[in-house]
């Protein structure tokens, strides 16, 4: 029992701490500078939508008003809409736009897909409907591919938050930066595992089209890329802006359907768990250990319950761990303020992690397209930016 105890630990401490103190450690004694400067290689914007006839007016007249001076087409692709969206695509008069329209709603990969093949830029910038882009973003973010090693590079997304329940400001705020940091240190030291899938470039050469029914192709796509021999990179100029759900629930839905996403990356490309990916060591470290962390902090709880027999510094170990679940568990029930101001990071982890139980159980028992397993409404096909 001991040992089980000592292993789930270090595994928590690994997963938590130790591989980011160690990927900073790498980054700031083996950094892999990249080359940027100004450029302005075509680009084709690609945005996949379902039903957003309500955003969509306002997303195509932000994005005719870019001030990156070569977008010679902008793809909007529609994902078997019903709501009107469309048409608003056939009204489309302005000759940059392209329209492509799905008989039938397919998911996000074979409406993406749709509009690679229509794209003749050098560049392919996939955008979702939401997100704003900041003025001068995409001129940083193209900037990168001024070294021909780099293949991907994806933008800083900036959360606002206003009238978010404790436990997802925690999330959208701690987390995320936390999260962004781990990718930044990835970035140094070789190429982050995975990116914001609302904004970030390719080179379109290398584009790999997507298996239909793909979920995060804001991670299949990169690590593709890093597999032939590229670098996907970050630029914090590159900016943009969006909000996530200001409830708790709609947090932990986002949450299954993109943990749901890491197990059916596993299917869909085996080639990320074996040698073939350069950056295995960080895939298995940054994405892989967090999805065996929940039966680790059950394994942590249970042995040190077991241990407290005779051992008052086990019994002191459960004691607190009991507390610190009891006081996240309330704080996400309750819902009274000053609780879940205290308890906000503890509930944070306890929807993180349950979170990745649910998607794992999505995955095995869902019948059907995986990616039906929560589609929210006009945001981008799939139902949510990941």
């Amino acid at each position: 029992m001991r040992i089980v105890f000592w292993l789930s630990l270090v595994g928590i401490l690994y997963t938590y701490i130790g591989y980011p103190v160690l990927i900073w450690l790498l980054a700031r004694l083996f950094p892999r500078r990249w080359i940027s400067r100004p450029i302005t290689p075509s680009v084709s914007i690609v945005l996949a939508v379902y039903n957003g006839s309500s955003l969509l007016p306002g997303k195509i007249a932000h994005l005719l008003n870019l001030d990156y001076p070569n977008i010679p087409e902008i793809i909007l692709v529609s994902d078997g809409s019903t709501d009107g969206t469309n048409e608003l695509l056939t009204e489309q008069t302005d000759p940059r736009i392209r329209t492509i329209i799905l008989d039938e709603q397919a998911g996000k990969a074979v409406a993406v897909n749709a509009g690679v093949k229509l794209a003749t830029s050098e560049v392919i910038l996939f955008v979702d409907i939401r997100p704003e882009i900041a003025p001068g973003s995409i001129q940083e973010l193209v900037s990168n591919f001024a070294d021909p090693k780099v293949g991907c590079v994806a933008g800083e997304l900036v959360l606002r938050q206003s009238d978010h329940d404790a436990a997802t400001a925690a999330i959208g705020g701690h987390y995320w930066r936390y999260e962004q940091w781990i990718r930044g240190c990835e970035c140094v030291f070789d190429s982050p595992v995975g990116v914001y899938g609302g904004f970030y470039a390719v080179r379109r050469e290398l584009v790999v089209p997507q298996p239909a029914g793909t979920i995060l192709d804001d991670m299949f796509q990169p690590l593709s890329i890093i597999r032939q021999g590229y670098r996907s990179v970050l630029d914090p100029r590159a900016r943009v802006y969006d909000t996530w759900p200001k409830q708790v629930e709609g947090e932990f839905n986002r949450k299954v359907r993109t943990l749901a996403g890491n197990f059916q990356l596993f299917q869909l490309a085996p080639w990320s768990l074996s040698p073939r990916n350069r950056v295995l060591f960080q895939f298995l470290s940054h994405k892989v250990m967090r999805l065996f962390v929940p039966y680790l902090l059950i394994t942590l709880l249970g042995s040190s319950i077991a241990l407290s027999i005779g051992s008052w510094q086990f019994a002191a170990f459960a004691g607190v761990q009991i507390l610190g679940w009891t006081i996240a568990t309330v704080g996400l029930k309750y819902r009274v303020p000053g609780v879940q101001r205290i308890a906000s990071l503890g509930s944070a982890l306890l929807v993180l992690n349950a979170a990745a139980v649910v998607g794992l159980y999505r995955f095995v028992m869902h019948r059907g397209p995986l990616w039906k397993i929560w589609n929210s409404g006009p945001m981008t096909t799939s139902g949510i930016d990941t």
